[in-house]
């Protein structure tokens, strides 16, 4: 999937490819996707658990080019 705004977050750990997230969100429309890849297994539950408590859409994991889980969100408020 084609994303908006592609975040590489790989190397960085718990919790900042969440905070990469939330301080870029805002960066892109209502509507459109940010990508987060990440090498940070907790990354796979954060990123989900974020979007739940911030209202965005989790769309879900895919891999990268390199095989690195790429976080899908869609920007709802």
């Amino acid at each position: 999937m084609t994303a908006d705004l592609e975040l590489d977050c790989r190397g960085l750990f718990c919790p900042r490819p969440v905070i990469e997230l939330a301080q870029r969100i805002g960066e892109v429309e209502v509507g459109q996707t940010v990508a987060v890849a990440s090498t940070d297994a907790a990354a796979a539950y954060d990123i989900p658990a974020w979007c739940r408590m911030r209202g965005q859409e989790y769309v879900g994991t895919e891999p990268d080019n390199d095989g690195v889980p790429r976080y899908l969100v869609r920007r709802v408020s």
